[in-house]
């Protein structure tokens, strides 16, 4: 491998890290939800305003207030910039959660400063694949970052149950959140060192399909002008919102099934799934220059999903059967919803064009964070979480017709410029 290759991946592997980091934290306390609500007992007590919930909450309100500044700034000062002040912000948060873990509001105030920190780490994603990467690996470069997210949140499902005391019977019920936060909250300094040292804003030669790009207030002008642009915006309010507000919500819907102790296990299907998916279809989405069909793909696999988690109970006969149909919807659900992300933010650099990368994925971000706050808010009730699942369901339906009107992008024609036999990195 040249040395030029060898500093693109390391210049990904660094962002991934910081990726990763940010997203543990977002669902850091989500699979041990109630275990969490027990460990800190009275201080949530107060007529219910706070609650182990509105940490995850926190990231989705946050973002729809700092995405577009997010945003100018990667478009105006560059990706290493962008991803270095959500390195430092992500860092103090970790912090304060860390050694200040036994304080409720305190876990707050730290999950506030890592929710400014997020949009900053995950807007850049697009930009990156462009500054680094020629556009027939672009695809891959997302699929990877995209990767990263998941990984993140399988390492909290995972994790999650294993340190804190999940079993509502024990007498050490709740303990270990203290642990947990500390952990994370090193591994997350460390990555954000990572991407200080190691990313930076572009390659020494220049790669393909690397033009310059207009404004960020002229490029949402852009994309909101563009009929494909505003369909898929229309799918990511929809398909993200849910995947969203699962992932936050993911204790809520395992009590809906019949579990009784917070294990994580239909979080970490779902995000098993989305893992496979962002590896493969990514991929296959580069290999054969196609976006469009993907993104069909993906829709059409998400309804089953969908509909496999609103209708578990029925679909297993209830108990264990239901639990079952439960986990192999999450998978279904993660592999197909979680690789339209990369496809789709691509997707949209490409026929977004010229708007920059990180305001055409900052705002299929923007949408999806908005809707996920507003589907998360009926799912806190144990009589609306049902029927929340089946409009998702309905909502799943809408994604696939709007994902067939979507035309196909014309950047990754086999003929199309920087794209010849003598261009790449």
């Amino acid at each position: 491998m040249s040395a030029p290759s060898v500093r693109r991946w390391g210049v990904l592997a660094a962002y991934m890290a910081i990726t990763l980091a940010v997203e543990v934290q977002w669902v850091a306390l989500a699979p041990v939800s109630r275990a969490a609500e027990h460990f800190y007992g009275s201080q949530l007590a107060s007529g219910g305003a706070l609650s182990v919930d509105l940490l995850a909450m926190v990231y989705l309100l946050v973002y729809l207030v700092a995405c577009v500044p997010a945003s100018y700034v990667i478009d105006t000062h560059g990706i290493r910039v962008g991803i270095g002040a959500g390195a430092i912000l992500a860092s103090a948060g970790a912090l304060a959660k860390a050694f200040l873990a036994r304080s409720f509001l305190a876990v707050l105030g730290g999950q506030l400063l890592l929710a400014v920190a997020q949009p900053f780490v995950l807007n850049a994603a697009t930009a990156v694949a462009a500054r680094w990467f020629p556009l027939r690996e672009r695809g891959l470069a997302n699929g990877l970052a995209a990767l990263a997210q998941y990984v993140g949140i399988v390492v909290a499902m995972v994790v999650g149950p294993l340190v804190v005391v999940g079993d509502a019977g024990s007498p050490r019920y709740g303990q270990g959140v203290d642990t947990l936060l500390l952990a994370y909250g090193v591994a997350t300094v460390a990555a954000a060192i990572g991407a200080l040292l190691l990313v930076a804003e572009r390659p020494a030669e220049p790669v393909e399909g690397g033009e310059e790009r207009i404004g960020s207030l002229a490029g949402i002008r852009t994309l909101l002008a563009n009929r494909d642009y505003r369909i898929l915006l229309g799918c990511f309010l929809a398909g993200l919102g849910i995947f969203n507000a699962m992932s936050a919500m993911v204790d809520a819907i395992a009590a809906h099934v019949g579990v009784q102790d917070s294990d994580g296990l239909i979080g970490t299907w779902l995000m098993l799934g989305g893992i496979l998916g962002a590896l493969v279809l990514p991929i296959a989405s580069d290999a054969l220059r196609r976006r469009q069909p993907f993104l069909v793909l993906c829709m059409a696999g998400m309804v089953p999903g969908v509909a496999g988690l609103a209708f578990a109970d029925h679909l297993g006969a209830g108990g264990a059967g239901a639990y079952t149909v439960a986990k192999l919807a999450a998978g279904i659900l993660g592999f197909f919803v979680m690789s339209a992300g990369p496809i789709g933010f691509q997707y949209a650099a490409e026929i977004g064009r010229p708007a920059p990368e990180s305001t055409s994925q900052g705002l299929l971000l923007l949408v999806g964070q908005a809707s996920g706050i507003a589907f998360m808010l009926p799912m806190g009730s144990t009589r609306l979480i049902g029927p929340t699942l089946t409009v998702f369901t309905v909502l799943a339906v809408a994604c696939l017709a709007g994902a067939a009107l979507l035309r196909e992008s014309k950047v990754l024609a086999p003929n199309s410029p920087g794209e010849g036999a003598g261009s790449g990195a």
